[in-house]
């Protein structure tokens, strides 16, 4: 009956944040490494993380802990600014009008939850901030995005006057006369689009409202980065950069997806469009990075054990008792060698983890979680979830079955290394990669014989692999000859050549 308990209790941990209540989140954050610290700086920073990394979670238990030290957060989801998924992406209205809306909205929300803190809570001289909150306000109405573009005004009108006489005592007879004139006179200026922003006294507003709040940090929270339209993304930036980054007293945090983010845009005298990762925004941290477990096997190993022992453990009913430690935990809830493969198969995804672990349970009924049952769940999940968010992308799905046939197939790997430049060139390397169908286990490897060409290495996803043997599409687990990729220091064996071993792309199939 314990057993039973205890695979329930991970079966109802929540797949997401956003649904959970800030109380929970915060009590149940774990952090990776030394994460809480870099998150806790003052320093304006870019969070980076595929979906469901945990960047959401990390917002909030942010958000929680400054303003337990006496700080004002303001959290915002840019996914529910203005109409993020409306006129945001209509490429028919002009990218000056869509950057405008997008602005003004994104200070009204500030504004707001600046009003509802301030409502609510003692953050500083009231009177003194509700003036610099209407400062605010009116700021917003000023900001406005310019476009010079090609554009053709016509103006034009006609008018026409009619008479008519009626006779009577005989049959309706009529005299009429129609006069019309127009006009149209027409005017054409063209040239490149360049944006530029007007903010007018809005930096003098946002001073107004740190003075207002004395020694409190105002913490900016940005959430769903990557849900605003990529041409509209630098100018958003752009206010940031002019605006509130240079504000004393301001701190922000951006929590986006790498390749599915735009911060800059180049100008045509050398100037740029946006925030310069690493000079305007003080450090870029992926989350990608942390918990890949053959790279951080311990430290893995340790935040997801305390992860579910966080979530599960305080859904047990009471007669089964809290375990006394998340090590604990995990020894009740997985056979030998199991908990190892389930943070193996999460690819340092928490969600992943989340879910997996759930149909893993659900596989073992009352039993502990054994290596098969891992196993299959990491399947079923790939099955479900990570191939279906590429089912109408022929070519992602292409391109998958490819690299499954040269790497697996012929190589007998899971993993494989790429020219830089011509992964980039490759579109479907990104999807795969957003879709945590293929993960990033080391950046920029050097070749020392030709030190000016950069590689990547990549795992194909651990449920992709797996469901191969379940299948009987592989008659043995392969050896990885590839696996120093995986090795914390990644460092190739003797004799081997990044030249002659790296993918060739072109060869599988087109850009």
């Amino acid at each position: 009956m314990r057993q039973k308990h205890l695979n329930q209790a991970l079966m109802r941990i929540p797949r997401r944040a956003e649904s959970t209540d800030r109380y929970t989140l915060a009590s149940t954050y774990v952090a990776a490494g030394s994460f809480a610290a870099m998150l806790h700086s003052a320093d304006h920073q870019i969070l980076y993380g595929r979906r469901g990394t945990g960047k959401t979670h990390a917002l909030h238990f942010l958000s929680d802990l400054v303003e337990r030290t006496g700080d004002v957060a303001v959290y915002l989801d840019l996914r529910t600014i203005g109409s993020a998924g409306g006129m945001y992406g209509d490429v028919a209205v002009s990218a000056s009008t869509r950057g405008t809306h997008l602005l003004v909205d994104t200070l009204e929300a500030v504004h707001e939850e600046l009003l509802t803190a301030a409502s609510e809570r003692d953050i500083g001289d009231e009177t003194k901030l509700l003036e610099a909150l209407d400062t605010l306000a009116e700021a917003a109405t000023v900001v406005e995005v310019v476009g010079q573009v090609e554009q053709e005004t016509r103006v034009g009108g006609s008018a026409s006057t009619e008479h008519g006489i009626e006779l009577s005592h005989r049959p309706k007879a009529g005299l009429s006369s129609r006069e019309t004139f127009s006009a149209e006179s027409r005017t054409r200026r063209t040239g490149v689009e360049r944006h530029h922003i007007v903010f007018g006294p809005l930096s003098r507003a946002l001073r107004g409202i740190t003075r207002a709040l004395g020694q409190r940090r105002l913490w900016l929270l940005l959430d769903e980065w990557s849900s605003i339209p990529l041409d509209l993304q630098p100018l958003l930036a752009d206010l940031l950069r002019r605006s509130v980054l240079p504000t004393a007293g301001i701190t922000v945090k951006i929590a986006a997806i790498e390749r599915r983010s735009r911060f800059s845009e180049p100008g045509a005298a050398g100037d740029y469009v946006g925030i310069e990762v690493g000079a305007d925004a003080a450090s870029a941290v992926s989350l990608d990075d942390f918990l890949m477990f053959d790279q951080q096997r311990s430290g893995a190993r340790e935040f997801f054990a305390e992860l579910f022992f966080n979530h599960a453990s305080s859904r047990l009913p009471s007669v089964v008792g809290k375990p006394a430690s998340a090590e604990a935990f995990v020894e009740d809830l997985f056979r030998r060698n199991a908990f190892n493969e389930l943070v193996r198969a999460a690819e340092g995804v928490p969600r992943d983890a989340i879910n997996i672990a759930a149909l893993a349970a659900q596989h073992a009924h009352n039993e502990p979680i054994a290596m098969a049952d891992v196993r299959r769940a990491a399947r079923d999940w790939y099955m479900r979830d990570k191939q279906t968010a590429i089912s109408e992308n022929s070519s992602a799905r292409h391109m998958l079955r490819l690299l499954v046939d040269e790497v697996v197939g012929r190589r007998r790997s899971r993993t494989f290394v790429v020219d830089q430049l011509a992964c980039m060139r490759h579109e479907t390397i990104d999807e795969l990669y957003d879709a945590r169908l293929l993960h990033v286990l080391k950046r920029g490897i050097v070749d020392h014989k030709t030190p000016g060409t950069l590689y990547d290495g990549f795992a194909i996803d651990y449920g992709c692999y797996v469901s191969l043997l379940i299948d009987g599409e592989l008659s043995s687990r392969p050896r990885d000859k590839g696996g120093w990729l995986a090795s914390p220091k990644s460092v190739p064996p003797d004799g081997f050549s990044l030249t002659r071993e790296a993918l060739d792309l072109t060869k599988l199939g087109p850009p």
